[in-house]
C-alpha cells in the first residue's frame, strides 16, 4: 500500500451530477486528495461554476454534457473525458431525482422518470465507463444510494424503489468486476441539505426539526460531509472493500 493510502494523485474521477449538492461536495473532496475531476451533467452553466470551484483546489477539472438516460450522450461524455485526461479510474454515479406523492397518486411517467434516472442511469454509465477503468488495470465505482435504500416512505415509493435497487446493482457489479480489480460500493446519504431536500422542506417544513430530533447527531448533514467516505472508497485504503453500503446519515438509519 502507498505511503498515503488516501492519495488520489494521477487518478481521474468521472462524477455524474457533479455540478452541485452531494456530487460537487464529493468532487471537491476527491480533487483535494489529488484527483482530476470530470463533472458530467446537463446544466452547462452550473457545470462551469462547479469546474471553477474544483479548480480552486489546484486540481485539474473539466465539464462534459451528459444525460444519464441517453446512451449516446453518455458515450460522448466518456470519450471527451478520456481524450482530455487519458482515461478514467474512478466513477461516482450521483445523478438522481425524486417525485413525492402517495403511491396511488404517482403518474406512470413520473415513476419511469425516477427509475430511469436513479437506477437505469447508473447502469448505463457504469456500462460505458467499465471498459475504460478496466484498461487502467482496475479502479473504483461508487453508486449513491440513500437511507431509503434501507427503509421506505409512503410519499417516495419510486425513489425508495430505485435506491433499494442501487444497493443490489452495486453488489452484482462488485461480484462481476472483482476479476478486473474494480471495487464497487455504495454510499447511503441521510438527510443532507441540498436542492432536492430543499424542495422537500418546502412541502413539509415541519420535518426539518423532526428529522434533526430523530438523528443521533441532532442535525442535518452538509454535502461536503460525504467527501471523506468518497475519498476512502476511491483510494487504496479501501482495496479490500467491495459490495458494501455505507450510511452517511448522522445515525438516522440506526433508530
Amino acid at each position: 500500500m502507498a505511503a498515503n493510502p488516501f492519495d488520489l494523485s494521477g487518478k481521474v474521477a468521472f462524477i455524474t451530477g457533479g455540478n452541485g449538492g452531494l456530487g460537487l461536495g464529493m468532487g471537491i473532496g476527491l480533487a483535494e486528495a489529488g484527483a482530476s475531476v470530470v463533472v458530467a451533467s446537463r446544466d452547462e452553466a452550473k457545470t462551469r461554476d462547479a469546474v471553477t470551484q474544483i479548480e480552486a483546489t489546484g486540481a485539474k477539472a473539466m465539464g462534459v454534457s451528459c444525460d444519464v438516460v441517453d446512451s449516446d450522450s453518455i458515450a460522448n461524455a466518456v470519450a471527451q473525458a478520456v481524450e482530455a485526461f487519458g482515461g478514467i479510474d474512478l466513477l461516482i454515479n450521483n445523478s438522481g431525482t425524486s417525485f413525492r406523492a402517495q403511491p396511488e397518486d404517482i403518474p406512470e411517467d413520473e415513476w419511469d422518470r425516477v427509475i430511469d434516472t436513479n437506477l437505469k442511469g447508473p447502469f448505463l454509465v457504469s456500462k460505458a465507463v467499465y471498459p475504460e477503468i478496466k484498461k487502467r488495470g482496475g479502479g473504483k465505482i461508487i453508486n449513491i444510494g440513500s437511507m431509503m435504500s434501507i427503509f421506505a416512505s409512503e410519499y417516495a415509493s419510486p425513489y425508495a424503489s430505485s435506491k433499494g435497487g442501487i444497493v443490489q446493482f452495486t453488489k452484482a457489479c462488485a461480484i462481476a468486476w472483482a476479476k478486473d480489480k474494480i471495487n464497487v460500493n455504495s454510499i447511503l446519504p441521510g438527510w443532507i441539505h441540498t436542492d432536492m431536500t430543499g424542495a422537500f422542506l418546502k412541502m413539509y417544513p415541519e420535518r426539518e426539526a423532526l428529522i434533526s430530533d430523530r438523528t443521533p447527531l441532532a442535525r442535518w448533514g452538509q454535502p461536503q460531509e460525504l467527501a471523506g467516505t468518497a475519498v476512502f472508497l476511491c483510494s487504496a485504503a479501501s482495496d479490500f472493500v467491495t459490495g458494501a453500503a455505507i450510511a452517511v446519515d448522522g445515525g438516522y438509519s440506526i433508530k
